[in-house]
């Protein structure tokens, strides 16, 4: 039995407003095995991003804890939380959050210039990956100066760059038309086949959903399997 490279133990959150607290997840556990693709759905308010920000250390859990790869992402310090980002997680979210002063091939390349990769390993790996996701033609373009379908596609290209094991991707094409949307989402799966990385997706989509190997549902604050 492999280890997963993602394992979610009686995740918790809570927040206070005022004097009351508001439980929004109130016992997580989800298991995600190298290579597997699951969605998360859910009402709106559900707490799915909530969810994805814990799972990728960029949220606290009120108890509980998330594993990636075995290793502690909470209870330590942030130094070594970023380093399990930057080695093992991407991160796809609706907006492509891309860095406006910098050209495509510069915002893909970040990662691994943060790692300290040679400049031109970096540049000469984010000019390949954005070939591959169809941008070879716009590497000194900087993010005012693409399309919204373009913009996205550079920012997969950007979690992808790491070779990670695991992408988390929040309504990855909810900011798109169903064309660009789709040409995103084919491109995620097409990379996390070839790349073998595990894919967790957040979406309201059900089409997307059902493209996944496994759906899951996070309703009254845990996870339940999808019908």
């Amino acid at each position: 039995m492999t280890e997963p490279v993602l394992e979610c133990r009686n995740v918790v959150r809570e927040f206070r407003e005022g004097a009351s607290t508001l439980q929004v997840l109130r016992g997580v556990n989800l298991a995600v095995q190298p290579a597997e693709r699951v969605a998360i759905i859910g009402a709106s308010g559900s707490g799915k991003t909530t969810l994805l920000q814990i799972m990728g250390g960029l949220d606290e859990p009120t108890e509980g804890g998330v594993l990636i790869n075995g290793a502690p992402m909470h209870g330590t310090t942030e130094a070594k939380k970023g380093e399990l980002r930057n080695r093992y997680v991407g991160f796809v979210y609706q907006f492509h959050h891309l860095l406006p002063e910098f050209t495509a091939e510069e915002n893909v390349a970040m990662p691994l210039l943060i790692r300290r990769e040679p400049k031109l390993t970096a540049l000469g790996a984010a000019r390949e990956l954005l070939g591959r996701v169809g941008l070879g033609e716009r590497l000194t373009h900087k993010p005012g100066e693409l399309s919204g379908g373009e913009r996205q596609r550079a920012a997969v290209a950007r979690a992808l760059i790491t070779r990670p094991q695991l992408v988390l991707a929040d309504e990855p094409t909810g900011n798109l038309d169903s064309g660009n949307g789709e040409h995103v989402l084919g491109l995620m799966l097409e990379l996390n086949q070839e790349l073998q990385t595990s894919l967790v997706i957040v979406t309201h989509d059900h089409a997307i959903a059902a493209r996944m190997d496994r759906v899951v549902v996070l309703e009254d604050g845990v996870l339940k399997q999808s019908d």
